[in-house]
């Protein structure tokens, strides 16, 4: 069954309601916030999907178990980061993670804050309540996306935390 069945219709683009503002900007450029966002939308998902699929390839792919791999293996993950407009379309194939185009449809989309994403990647945070606080939704393929949480409590975190500065 598909997480679809219970969201609204999938959208490539989130709303503006949607948008949460960065922690610490100011409510007052919250329309120049908004305004930016836009305009990000409106670029390209290559280059941050190229620049994301370099980095997993680097921290994730050797870790990457062989059932989670079959499970991935040609299939699209769309990543939107609602808090800068931000879009990633990742498809896993032999050579690894690569960008997918924009036309193909995400089997699975998952959207979160870019805080959210980066408490999930330092194992900070736990998926389920990021999930059920709706702070982080996912469409698309339901079983994809239990893989996709399964593999990443697996493995542990994928960048660890920051240490204290001097």
């Amino acid at each position: 069954m598909s997480l679809a069945a219970f969201a609204a219709p999938r959208l490539e683009r989130p709303g503006a309601a949607e948008r949460p503002l960065p922690p610490g900007l100011p409510a007052a450029l919250a329309p120049l916030h908004r305004r930016a966002c836009e305009l990000v939308e409106q670029l390209p998902s290559a280059p941050p999907s190229t620049l994301a699929a370099l980095l997993l390839n680097r921290r994730l792919l050797p870790r990457l178990p062989d059932d989670a791999r079959q499970a991935l293996q040609g299939r699209i993950v769309a990543l939107h980061v609602l808090d800068f407009g931000l879009r990633v379309r990742l498809r896993l194939g032999p050579g690894g993670f690569a960008a997918a185009p924009e036309g193909d449809g995400a089997d699975l989309c998952i959207r979160a804050s870019a805080g959210g994403y980066l408490r999930l990647a330092r194992g900070e945070e736990d998926p389920d309540r990021l999930f059920f606080e709706r702070e982080l939704i996912m469409e698309g393929d339901t079983e994809l996306g239990l893989v996709l949480k399964n593999t990443l409590d697996a493995i542990g975190p994928l960048w660890s935390s920051p240490g204290p500065r001097a």
